[in-house]
């Protein structure tokens, strides 16, 4: 079995991300929001190769290295496989908020010419759409969750990566929905903090995600990201 199952409790998956974040907080917060602002660029061809480099970061951080900037654009190394990531996550949501406008704007043109008994039954149809087109995108994304880290765990192509992320997701699905549900939660509270609170909720959320994949994908020597030695490793050789 490439995977496990049953290994996410997302609670004690929040615990552990913060107890392994806590001691670096900082560097971590500068990891996430460096590489998310440097993909927000060039939206979606920039986008994939940074994720995968803070998944970089942040494994290191899980298998019991430092966590620091060195590796946060060794994402590029896997660039096809980042962008192929990016695309299929991204363009959904593009399509939705198009998706979303139509309505809008039909109701723009039309509305005043329909009676309120036409009105009603069509803003309901088009928010019943957009209903399940939202549960639609939150089922792909879930699916995809493991894609980046998989890409920077393994070296693996967007497209193997996206196909093994999906069958691990739905095999831990109950694992995953308490996952995302806490990711709520973290933003909810961090909405609190006049808005601000949410840059510091993105990097516990990242590190949690991180944290759930290695449960499912545990450590070996096969997927292992090896540091390099120090300079002076040698010297007493």
């Amino acid at each position: 079995m490439e995977f496990t199952t049953g290994q996410i409790r997302a609670l004690e998956v929040y615990k552990e991300a913060w107890a392994l974040m806590k001691p670096e907080f900082w560097p971590i917060f500068g990891i996430v929001i460096v590489g998310m602002l440097v993909g927000s660029v060039v939206p979606i061809v920039i986008m994939g190769p940074m994720m995968i480099g803070v998944f970089y970061c942040l494994l290191e951080k899980v298998d019991g290295r430092p966590a620091s900037f060195d590796r946060l654009f060794k994402g590029f190394d896997q660039f096809g496989a980042g962008l192929t990531i990016a695309l299929m996550i991204m363009l959904p949501i593009f399509a939705f908020i198009f998706l979303v406008y139509i309505p809008m704007i039909m109701m723009t043109i039309y509305g005043q010419r329909l009676s309120q008994e036409q009105l009603l039954p069509l803003i309901g149809g088009f928010l019943l759409v957009e209903l399940l087109l939202a549960v639609v995108m939150t089922l792909l994304h879930s699916l995809l969750v493991f894609a980046f880290p998989l890409i920077a765990d393994r070296r693996m192509g967007g497209f193997a990566a996206a196909k093994l992320s999906a069958h691990a997701a739905w095999a831990n699905k109950g694992g995953i929905a308490g996952l995302f549900g806490v990711g709520i939660l973290v933003v909810l509270a961090g909405y609190m903090l006049l808005c601000v609170g949410v840059y510091l909720a993105l990097p516990v959320i990242m590190m949690a995600t991180t944290v759930a994949y290695r449960k499912v994908f545990p450590h070996s020597e096969q997927n292992l990201i090896v540091s390099p030695p120090p300079p002076d490793a040698y010297l007493g050789l």
